[in-house]
């Protein structure tokens, strides 16, 4: 038997069992006139095609800000299906609209944007383009994080939430957001008015499907589920001259270097030990050639945190090292290291406790609870979905994980078989028609909860 008619005899098998469990408990309920069952045959039928349409996002992926011909795909698949799209919302955002009766208004979103990665997956269906930045920059792009099982999952859950708009009474919204990647597509969409031209949420949900994750599994924890991010350059002075002849010049580079190390005091030394924070130096750029000492040097810079005390204690502290280490070289004041201003930034995505906890409700009583990852984090990644939820009022959100990888390819890895790669990876992959179909099967079971009509 081939390893992908394994999985797919695999995934059956799993929601049979599954089926079976809830009926026996007697928790099966979705919906006036559904049944898990039904539902997951319905999607399971739908993957003729939604599988080549997850297959024609990842051949053609785009960088961020600069997803065009993506958000007009996806904008045509909802349109396709009765929604009504507006495009061009923050750059190349779409928002898509469905007014069904009076009830709640939920926002649904997926992120669009692939990675500057040259891929190396293996897949048949890889990609093999590069596109120019909106720097200017021509790189190859891959879809190396999973957007591509985002976006066609959005596809999927508008394709069965209009097949049952009988069941469901409120209004959706529906988010292609642009550079996830740079952390800046979601605040474009807010300073273009998202919630003054377009319905204000009550509740917004997203997912990620994860590479690390057994494909049936998911995660979904309230409070922290990303971490702030900040992104700093600092340019740091010296005096040119030749190699040969240091005591002629400053040395930017010895400065930069000094400046890394001293970088690593900030968690160790300034922060408790119950505060999580990271202060990464990801580029040191200088010099051109083995015998100059160059005029300046350039660092930078990723901060993470989980609070804004935290926050403004790590910036305030880089900016204190890299000009004091200037002076302590001897630079004067109009030379002194330029630290700059965030440059790209995003406050912690919290989980709102209640509607975490009545998204897990829902989902542990479709897929059955066991179905749940819980284990702490092991990063401190960031996402831009904060931006949605940190309005004037808050509003309440829930992001959560769907498993990408069978189980059994997991388990190989653990025993020392070959690695599951991890995302931002030239071979990430995951195991796309599992994927795709929980997590629209997940996001479906949610919006008709969320979105229940109100008894008479």
């Amino acid at each position: 038997m081939s390893e992908w008619r394994f999985i797919e005899e695999e995934a059956k098998r799993v929601r049979a069992n599954i089926v079976a469990v809830l009926l026996c408990c007697g928790s099966l309920s979705l919906g006036v006139n559904s049944s898990a069952a039904e539902l997951g045959d319905e999607i399971a039928n739908d993957y003729s095609y939604l599988g080549p349409l997850f297959e024609h996002f990842h051949k053609n992926p785009e960088l961020s800000y600069v997803e065009h011909k993506t958000a007009a795909r996806l904008a045509k698949e909802l349109r396709a299906v009765g929604v009504v799209v507006t495009e061009g919302v923050g750059g190349p955002g779409i928002v898509g609209v469905v007014e069904n009766g009076p009830g709640p208004v939920l926002l649904l979103r997926a992120d669009m944007d692939g990675l500057p990665i040259l891929e190396r997956s293996g897949l048949a269906y890889a990609s093999t383009r590069s596109q120019v930045d909106i720097d200017g920059n021509e790189f190859p792009v891959m879809h190396a994080c999973g957007h591509d099982v985002h976006i066609t999952a959005l596809v999927g859950t508008a394709r069965q939430l209009m097949r049952l708009r009988d069941q469901w009474s409120g209004t959706l919204v529906l988010i292609g957001q642009p550079a996830e990647e740079r952390i800046g597509g979601a605040r474009k969409m807010m300073a273009d008015g998202l919630y003054e031209r377009f319905p204000r949420p009550d509740f917004a949900l997203a997912l990620h499907v994860s590479s690390m994750m057994a494909t049936g599994m998911f995660r979904l924890d309230s409070g922290i589920a990303f971490s702030s991010s900040d992104s700093v350059d600092i340019i740091v002075h010296g005096v040119g001259t030749h190699g040969a002849a240091p005591q002629l010049g400053k040395d930017p580079i010895v400065i930069a270097a000094q400046i890394v190390l001293a970088l690593q005091t900030l968690v160790a030394r300034e922060l408790s030990p119950f505060e999580p924070g990271v202060v990464t130096v990801g580029s040191l750029h200088a010099g051109t050639k083995h015998n100059i000492i160059p005029e300046t040097a350039k660092l930078q810079l990723t901060i993470r945190s989980d609070s804004t005390l935290v926050r403004d204690k790590l910036l305030a502290g880089i900016r204190r090292i890299a000009e004091n280490i200037g002076r302590a070289a001897g630079m004067p004041e109009d030379r002194l290291p330029n630290v700059s201003e965030p440059l790209a930034s995003t406050p912690p995505t919290l989980n709102d406790e209640a509607l975490t906890a009545r998204v897990k409700g829902v989902l542990a009583n479709h897929f059955g609870a066991d179905h749940f990852v819980n284990k702490s984090r092991t990063g401190m990644g960031a996402e831009d979905f904060a931006y949605f939820l940190a309005a004037d009022p808050p509003v309440p959100g829930a992001y959560f994980r769907v498993g990408g990888t069978p189980k059994a390819a997991l388990d190989a890895a653990t025993a020392g078989g070959p690695p599951v790669s991890g995302h931002h990876s030239p071979l990430f992959k995951i195991t796309p028609r599992p994927s795709i179909e929980n997590a629209v099967e997940a996001m479906t079971v949610v919006t008709l909860d969320l979105l229940k009509p109100t008894q008479p």
